[in-house]
């Protein structure tokens, strides 16, 4: 369990699956897979009907069974990556997850005809079959149908779309499962109070923020050394990631670039893309500034790498999961009740997977199965105030996706961007609380330098990960070896940092450790955009007050229901528009104003 007996608060325990199977059994697999069998044969037996002109009463029952099927093999899938993401040396949970990958993508083939088929219709016939305002289709069904032809310019025909998910199960996922495995087996040594003790990356990670400054540069020196012996098999692997990228999505699919697939996947258009980086380009000086003024409260000529997330105070509080956990809470429940509500069923229901292990994987994410299941929450809790913010971050995930829980399977979830708008907004609501708490102008500096810290993470360096992986596709398309990519991304930190900090030759080597690269390629601005747009948010939340939650909750019950602009529409939001990017920039150019005033 989470939780202790009542009153006695939380402790840290993995999480518990057993809502997604009660065993891996043979016979519990088998059962479940009958099932899964059973509903895409009754769906292939209607494949003839698609040539006659169908009723939207005959669509609705075709959509009913690809729904049910949908969710079937999504728990069957889930259970693998969950099951794999808590212990990644674990035999047993990878042979599952292939086996899982096999049999899913055979299924997945069996079923292309019905959305090759909805894409391939003309226009007329596919409005015919979708009547504004009738009750026969829900909306849920009309958007998802209308979003599936979003990509029809393209799709396949069904025979390459088959060979392309064979490709996928057998090829480049086996290479980013290798890489997962190579990256979270990973152990480093640590001289911890004249200790030497071998680490996780995780707890690596946390001295980052250690008010030790040689402790700081020891911590970054390991990762380093570790990543760098690596540094030619995980190069190696990022450019067949991107050959494998090119080769499916601009030769065969005819997308104009590699980002334009993530663009046209998270349906956000390729100019509002375009606007966010450059006007984050634009926007480093802000940041170049306040890294100056941390150097000189540090003591420091010019901020070094390794000091950039270094704490003000010298402090290295711990802080016990169980009064972590609580100021989360607490802090949701201030903002509205239900949503400290529904941040409670994830401990509840014993969905969260909080404590240190080897061979778990690194960092932290919230995995949405189904809507009518509690999201999974994994977390390495090393007792760190941003190991706080990180809970807060992630909770803000599940909570969006329950407040979108009555919508169907195929639009629960939020396209990318979208999908940190809660995650962003709860780490926001923190910061406040801790604030408001505060009167003394030095911990106020301390705090608001925190938020800069983590407002830099989420917007400028993410937004710079996104322009290497732009020019890092260019140059393997170009032939250019992996050594190559070390000295681009050394350039755009460079560019990044402007003079105001001091680079170490060695984390030219740091992509090489950015799973986000290799997993969901130009997944980084997501990031940015989230925090960006919460900051504009966030800012009419300080000025209307309560009036402004109904909306706010509108906003993420909406899940992907609608599509993103339409969304955003309800709150006056152009993201196209250069100046919307710009007034996000203003509210962080406002911390530094009161950052230089204290």
């Amino acid at each position: 369990m989470s939780t202790t007996e009542k009153g006695t608060g939380y402790r840290q325990t993995t999480w518990s699956l057993s809502g997604l199977l009660p065993n891996t059994k043979t016979e519990t697999i088998s059962s479940r897979l009958q099932e899964l069998e059973a509903l895409v044969s009754e769906l292939e037996a209607e494949r003839s009907r698609l040539e006659l002109e169908l009723e939207p009463s005959e669509l609705r029952r075709l959509i009913e069974r690809y729904e049910a099927a949908a969710e079937k093999s999504y728990v069957l899938s889930a259970y693998g990556s969950l099951w794999f993401a808590s212990d990644t040396q674990d035999e047993a949970a990878l042979t599952y997850s292939n086996r899982m990958d096999q049999v899913l993508t055979g299924l997945q083939n069996r079923l292309l005809f019905f959305t090759l088929w909805w894409k391939d219709l003309d226009d007329d016939a596919a409005e015919r079959l979708l009547p504004a305002g009738d009750d026969i289709l829900s909306a849920d069904y009309r958007h998802f149908l209308r979003d599936l032809r979003r990509l029809k310019d393209f799709t396949l025909d069904e025979p390459s779309e088959r060979i392309v998910n064979l490709k996928d199960a057998n090829g480049i996922q086996a290479v980013l499962t290798l890489y997962s495995m190579l990256t979270n087996r990973l152990e480093f040594e640590l001289d911890v109070d004249g200790e030497t003790k071998t680490l996780s990356r995780s707890e690596v990670s946390a001295y980052f923020y250690s008010p030790d400054a040689d402790r700081r540069e020891s911590a970054y020196h390991e990762i380093h050394r570790v990543y760098e012996a690596d540094a030619k098999i995980l190069g190696q692997i990022y450019v067949n990631r991107v050959r494998d990228w090119a080769s499916e999505n601009l030769e065969l699919r005819g997308f104009g670039s590699p980002i334009a697939v993530r663009n046209l996947a998270n349906d956000i258009p390729d100019d509002a893309v375009e606007a966010l980086l450059g006007v984050c380009t634009e926007s480093a000086p802000i940041f170049q500034r306040y890294f100056r003024l941390k150097a000189k409260w540090l003591g420091l000529e010019k901020l070094r790498r390794y000091d950039l997330y270094a704490p003000l105070a010298a402090s290295d509080r711990q802080i016990p999961y169980e009064e972590g956990v609580e100021t989360v809470l607490e802090t949701f429940d201030r903002f509205h009740l239900q949503v400290g509500s529904l941040a409670r069923r994830v401990f509840d229901d014993d969905h969260i997977d909080s404590e240190l292990r080897k061979g778990k994987k690194g960092g932290a994410f919230c995995a949405t199965v189904l809507p009518s299941q509690t999201p999974w929450i994994l977390l390495n809790y090393t007792g760190k105030v941003r190991d706080v913010a990180t809970l807060a971050h992630e909770l803000g995930h599940a909570v969006h996706s329950l407040l979108a829980e009555d919508h169907s399977v195929l639009t629960q979830h939020a396209s990318l961007p979208l999908a940190e708008t809660a995650s962003v907004f709860a780490e926001q609501l923190l910061t406040d609380r801790l604030l408001a708490q505060e009167q003394d102008p030095v911990v106020r500096r301390e705090l608001l330098a925190a938020s800069m810290d983590d407002i830099y993470a989420t917007v400028l360096r993410q937004a710079y990960f996104v322009r290497f992986e732009i020019e890092a596709h260019r140059a393997i398309l170009e032939g250019q070896a992996p050594e190559a990519l070390h000295e681009r991304y050394f350039s755009l930190l460079e560019e990044q940092f402007g003079g105001s900090v001091e680079l170490a030759n060695e984390f030219r080597y740091e992509w090489v450790s950015i799973p986000h690269i290799y997993q969901t390629p130009f997944y980084c601005y997501a990031y940015s955009f989230g925090q960006l747009l919460v900051l504009a948010l966030y800012r009419r939340y300080q000025e209307q007050g309560e009036g402004f939650v109904p909306g706010y909750l509108r906003l993420l019950a909406h899940g992907g229901s609608a599509r993103p602009q339409e969304i955003l529409s309800e709150v006056g939001v152009d993201v196209t528009d250069p100046e919307f990017w710009r007034g996000g920039f203003r509210v962080v150019e406002g911390i530094v104003d009161e950052l230089e005033s204290l």
